[in-house]
């Protein structure tokens, strides 16, 4: 069949056509935010209820006097301060194996030897004293370690009893330090 429509009315009929398409997706896209606007309404609403409410609420216990306190309170109040403070003074006499020590042994410490425990003990016969335990490659790496242990100046004594010394290699070692 011949198409007898002129090439001007084709164009004009594209023309017409996208433009009756654009209308209708411009149309359908309006619906479509009318519709989300009005299903968001409501919880906007409610939200900003919630607002008001909590502003209202806050600005009430603003404005409330707060009640002054009485002797009771007050003596309360000094006795536990007093019980805090002989707790505070009685944890300022406590020796507690810091942060310092554990990091002069570990700087101390070389690469191939290997730490596995540190054991605090405070007791009245031996006083404070602080043991590794661990591995050691040979007697020459853990003898040297204990040697840089002593010329440390933050331990005062350095025991690595003998029995260490029997195996030759992959030693497994306890030491005991008594710190300053």
């Amino acid at each position: 069949m011949i198409n007898l429509i002129p090439n001007e009315e084709k164009k004009r009929k594209v023309q017409d056509f996208f433009f009756r398409l654009s209308v209708v997706l411009f149309a359908m896209l309006g619906f479509s935010f009318l519709i989300a606007s009005i299903s968001i309404l409501p919880a906007y609403f409610i939200s900003l209820e919630k607002k008001n409410f909590a502003n209202t609420k806050l600005e009430l216990q603003q404005n409330e006097l707060l009640p002054v306190p009485d002797r009771e309170t007050l003596n309360l109040v000094k006795d536990l301060d007093n019980k805090l403070s002989l707790i505070e003074k009685n944890r300022e006499n406590q020796y507690l194996v810091s942060q310092k020590i554990i990091n002069e042994m570990m700087l101390e410490k070389m690469p191939d030897i290997k730490i596995t425990e540190i054991f605090y003990q405070d007791s009245q016969a031996q006083g404070k004293t602080i043991s590794i335990k661990g591995t050691a490659p040979s007697r020459e790496r853990l003898l040297l370690f204990r040697k840089i242990l002593e010329d440390n100046s933050s331990f005062q004594k350095v025991n690595l009893p003998v029995s260490n010394f029997v195996k030759g290699i992959n030693i497994r070692f306890s030491l005991n330090l008594t710190p300053i």
